[in-house]
């Protein structure tokens, strides 16, 4: 470790000389990111010349590794970038450079700061390392937590997105399902259909399986909590959409929906039509 003074020295380094290492090192962090632009030059710049005054500061109050609390500022700063830098969309090298490429630039300073004195040069040097590595780690964890919370988000989305609830007459919905059900996506599936039922006013469900892939126990028992939840609610369940595979695997397995299915979702509509007195009539073709 060096001594007390040393910490010192590196703090009077970055703060006497951060307009020389902010120059240097946002002309490495524009040649590792390819010149995208996807940051402007003035918020790259604010970044920059921010964690050096944070850097210097808890240098200056003895901070050694990273996790001390002199270092908490310059790790909000780093969080920050982190997070803005997730989703941007840019990859872990190019988040991770912002740190690792100050390296470079800061080691450069203390060997002019010190010409003569490669010992001194080698032991600042050394240290620098070892707690820019430790911000630098900790700035990809993150990265890598903020990225989980991005596909997170957008999974959620996507699976709000997937299970529609169509009204297809006064009192008829349709639920299309495309893609494989889950325990998460039939609480969402089921959410959407009771609202939807509250709000119609509905007295039929139509839940189209089409383009589910496969249909097992599991499945079933998704479908079943599903249809169970409608009728509580005063409404009655129509399954359509079940292919020969499907149904085959259903009765090798066992499986029984204990509801009416029919194969296409035009058949379900027709029996749904029925349920509630009504009838569809093609309308004579008008005559020129």
């Amino acid at each position: 470790m060096i001594m007390e003074d040393g910490f010192a020295a590196l703090s009077k380094i970055v703060s006497e000389r951060e307009r020389e290492i902010v120059a240097h090192w946002r002309q490495l962090l524009g040649a590792a990111s390819g010149g995208t632009g996807r940051i402007k030059d003035a918020e790259v710049e604010k970044q920059c010349r921010d964690f050096l005054s944070a850097f210097a500061a808890g240098l200056s109050a003895g901070a050694t590794i990273a996790t001390d609390p002199a270092f908490a500022s310059t790790r909000d700063l780093l969080g920050e970038v982190s997070r803005s830098r997730a989703n941007q969309g840019f990859t872990p090298t190019e988040t991770a450079t912002f740190v690792f490429s100050l390296k470079e630039p800061l080691f450069e300073q203390v060997r002019t700061s010190y010409p003569d004195d490669a010992a001194r040069v080698a032991s600042l040097g050394w240290d620098m390392t070892q707690i820019l590595d430790q911000l630098g780690l900790y700035t990809m964890e993150v990265y890598q937590r903020s990225r989980e919370d991005v596909v997170r988000r957008q999974q959620d989305e996507i699976a709000e997105l997937s299970t529609p609830v169509v009204k297809l007459w006064e009192g008829i919905l349709a639920l299309p399902l495309i893609g494989t059900l889950d325990s998460a996506r039939t609480q969402v599936v089921m959410e959407n259909l009771l609202q939807a039922i509250v709000d119609q006013s509905a007295d039929l469900a139509i839940i189209d399986i089409t383009g589910v892939p496969t249909v097992d126990t599991l499945v079933a028992q998704h479908l079943l909590k599903t249809i169970a939840a409608a009728r509580l609610m005063g409404a009655d369940c129509i399954v359509s959409g079940i292919r020969p595979q499907i149904a085959q695997t259903m009765v090798h397995l066992g499986v029984e929906l204990d509801v009416v299915s029919k194969a296409t979702l035009a058949d379900a509509l027709a029996l749904a039509f029925q349920r509630t007195g009504r009838t569809v009539v093609r309308k004579a073709a008008a005559k020129g």
